[in-house]
């Protein structure tokens, strides 16, 4: 049944738009604790040592957030690898151009197609960045995660990537969103309005909430 199922159109939109609200879910909260940046280095480390340490005693040092981290992989590759097979299943089923465009829906297949491919690079390089501190300037800093973001925004191409890459994401919320609530049988004329409204609007929170943190450290309000 779950072969039946991930086969079909439906079955790979259901999964695209599940993982992707898993996803969403997680942008909303990891955005609030990044504003944590803005009352002090104390604060934010002290955030971000909470994070390891949730779930304790029952949950051994790390394993919460080890579980956080598998289920987003698992979100993001389900999502990718369905966004991907239902693109070439779009193609091979199309022989030849459409003879009158639909300028809309070919900007929002293009803004998707594209701002995934640069969220997927930009989640590449932002885990080399801040938690392996592979490509991360001004020497990494292990446990000391106030530090290593405002280093990270201290380089131009920091904050261009970053930039960047959050414009594609509230582009992609705001598509992405209400074509979840499509899939999963949410939306209907009555309703279309307000789930439109509440995807500008969490992509708007978003964009600016995530924008917020190195803007902050260029203008120096955090150093």
């Amino acid at each position: 049944m779950a072969r039946t199922v991930w086969d079909s159109s439906l079955g790979k939109k259901t999964v695209m738009a599940v993982s992707g609200l898993i996803m969403l879910l997680y942008l909303v909260v990891h955005m609030i604790g990044n504003l944590k940046i803005f009352f002090g280095a104390g604060e934010f480390n002290h955030y971000a040592h909470w994070l390891r340490t949730v779930g304790e005693p029952f949950m051994h040092y790390e394993w919460t957030l080890w579980i956080i981290r598998v289920v987003l992989v698992v979100a993001v590759v389900a999502h990718a690898v369905s966004a991907y097979q239902l693109s070439r299943r779009d193609i091979r089923a199309r022989p030849g151009k459409y003879v009158h465009k639909k300028p809309r829906a070919s900007y929002a297949t293009r803004t998707m197609r594209w701002g995934g491919i640069i969220l997927g690079l930009f989640i590449v390089w932002h885990i080399l960045d801040l938690t392996t501190g592979t490509v991360h300037s001004g020497g990494f800093q292990e446990g000391h995660p106030y530090q290593n973001v405002v280093d990270t925004f201290s380089t131009w191409y920091g904050n261009v990537i970053y930039i960047v890459a959050m414009l594609a994401l509230g582009l992609h919320v705001r598509h992405g969103f209400w074509s979840a609530a499509q899939t999963l049988g949410v939306g209907s004329r009555t309703r279309d309005r307000a789930l439109k409204a509440v995807a500008n609007v969490l992509a708007l929170l978003l964009t600016a909430g995530f924008i917020a943190v190195p803007v902050g450290v260029m203008t120096g309000v955090v150093s």
